[in-house]
């Protein structure tokens, strides 16, 4: 690898990691500069998902202040970990040309869902009217398909998780961000784990990627606590339609 690759790396795992913590999609940003620098597109996904993993870590620790307390959080992992190992099988066994069409939609299906948030919730009910039983359901099957959609391809799996735990808890944005800094953390480290056996991960650009997704993991946590929330709803919501369009056009090509 020579000099110019390891820099478009740098700035991409930079990049990336900053905005994976403020509103996820930061993968399309080091997926394309993978392919660029000469990995095979399915080498360049394992890769990638093993890359921007420590970065998660790193979010966690930046918005650790807004993380609610209690076991609430922990009984949320098993759920999470289940989910992405579901969805990096998957990809070993599904054509990914199939669930590529797919995911633009579910992109931008999660940014909308994200913005008609208080519509959406009028009409599903509100967190404070479900029970605790139906809101505990709700929760683990919002946890469980996004932590599914991550283990496959990851790239937004924040807006998608925001979106979801936004129509089933009853917590400020800042709080529903740490919690979707925890979940992705888990699927990164399932991720890690799982392609590290059996997908096809070039360790090389992994060790130029990974220190500068954490350093932007933990910039782009503190960013995103001192952001309004009606400025990072609105940044989650701009982020998701443009990945989604993104991500569409690419499958239509």
């Amino acid at each position: 690898m020579d000099l110019s690759a390891v820099g478009l790396l740098l700035g991409a795992g930079l990049v990336a990691g900053t905005v994976n913590a403020v509103a996820g999609g930061g993968s399309l940003v080091t997926f394309p500069a993978l392919l660029a620098v000469g990995l095979p597109p399915k080498p360049a996904n394992y890769t990638n998902s093993v890359a921007v993993s420590p970065g998660y870590l790193a979010s966690v620790y930046g918005s650790r202040r807004d993380l609610p307390r209690g076991r609430g959080n922990l009984v949320l992992l098993p759920t999470a970990a289940l989910g992405s190992l579901a969805g990096c099988l998957l990809l070993q066994a599904t054509p990914a040309g199939t669930f590529q069409f797919i995911v633009p939609f579910l992109v931008l299906g999660a940014a909308l869902v994200l913005a008609f948030q208080e519509r959406l919730r009028r009409v599903v009910g509100h967190p404070r009217e479900m029970s605790a039983r139906r809101r505990a359901v709700a929760l683990h099957t919002m946890v469980g398909l996004g932590a599914l959609y991550g283990g496959y391809f990851g790239a937004a799996l924040g807006v998608m998780l925001v979106a979801g735990l936004g129509l089933v808890l009853d917590e400020v944005l800042n709080r529903i961000n740490a919690r979707k800094n925890l979940i992705s953390a888990v699927v990164g480290l399932v991720t890690v784990v799982v392609f590290a056996v059996i997908g096809e991960v070039d360790w090389a650009a992994v060790a130029v990627l990974a220190p500068a997704t954490l350093a932007g993991g933990y910039l782009g946590a503190l960013l995103a606590r001192r952001l309004p929330a009606p400025v990072l709803r609105a940044l989650i919501v701009v982020f998701g339609l443009v990945v989604g369009g993104y991500l569409l056009v690419r499958a239509l090509r």
